[in-house]
């Protein structure tokens, strides 16, 4: 299978040209169900299928859910920050060195699933209580060349939770767990 496939099993991330009420209430729901989603499909794997790369040179099972935890955590701060100030510049982080660490390494995923259910649970009613002005709200990223609407930012994780869960999908597929 080819290298670009296994990184993208989704596809690379486009920002939808137009948010709608209902695609944003679809993105939300999303979100709401993204960790008990993301539990089911490593439920039942071993440790040996835990620490398997999803690609050559990628990260492992466990390597991605952690990830997933710490990315989803900075994404709620961000939102956080982005409704209580005016365009913040967000801090970034280095996701391949967090990657690296002990916990993020050789954690037990089980913590990883906890901190997504209340973060997401917590997410989701912020992300429901919003206005339409609110996601209009547009925060800095250094990575990138713009500055980036809460619209953006919630098509983005909707894009991230489908882009990890299909890496483990898919090698669950492949390796025919």
């Amino acid at each position: 299978m080819e290298l670009e496939k296994l990184r993208y099993p989704i596809g690379r991330f486009s920002a939808p040209k137009k948010m709608t009420p209902k695609k944003r209430k679809e993105y939300i729901k999303v979100i709401s169900k993204y960790p008990k989603r993301l539990k089911k499909a490593v439920k039942n794997l071993s440790e040996d299928q835990l620490n398997t790369p999803y690609r050559p040179e990628g990260w492992t099972v466990r390597q991605v859910v952690n990830h997933v935890a710490d990315s989803h955590i900075n994404s709620y701060i961000r939102f956080r920050w982005t409704m209580t100030e005016d365009a913040p510049m967000i801090k970034a982080y280095d996701e391949k060195s967090w990657a690296e660490l002990p916990d993020a390494k050789y954690g037990n995923i089980e913590d990883s699933l906890s901190i997504l259910k209340g973060v997401h649970a917590r997410w989701t009613t912020l992300l429901k209580e919003m206005s339409d002005l609110d996601y209009q709200r547009e925060l800095g990223h250094p990575e990138w060349k713009e500055n980036l609407s809460l619209n953006t930012m919630l098509a983005l994780y909707v894009w991230h939770c489908e882009h990890h869960l299909a890496h483990i999908t898919s090698l669950i597929e492949r390796e025919g767990w």
